[in-house]
């Protein structure tokens, strides 16, 4: 039970640090660029990077919990 509950955190994780190197990518880019795009869209790319950096910290944090308990 508790390593498939580690297997799908490690998905989860894997899947939420992907999503924060596109997002963080796409916001650098876009700041270099500058331009339209980067007043748009600069400060929400920022606020789900962080957004999704927690919820990846949040996730190993569970991970490690469970896989100390297994």
């Amino acid at each position: 039970m508790i390593a498939a509950m580690n297997t799908v955190i490690l998905i989860l994780l894997a899947v939420t640090l992907a999503a924060v190197v596109i997002v963080l990518i796409t916001g650098v880019v876009g700041m270099a660029r500058g331009g339209d795009f980067n007043a748009k869209y600069g400060n929400k790319l920022m606020r789900w990077r962080v957004i999704l950096q927690g919820l990846a910290i949040v996730l190993f944090l569970l991970f490690v919990v469970t896989a100390s308990r297994g």
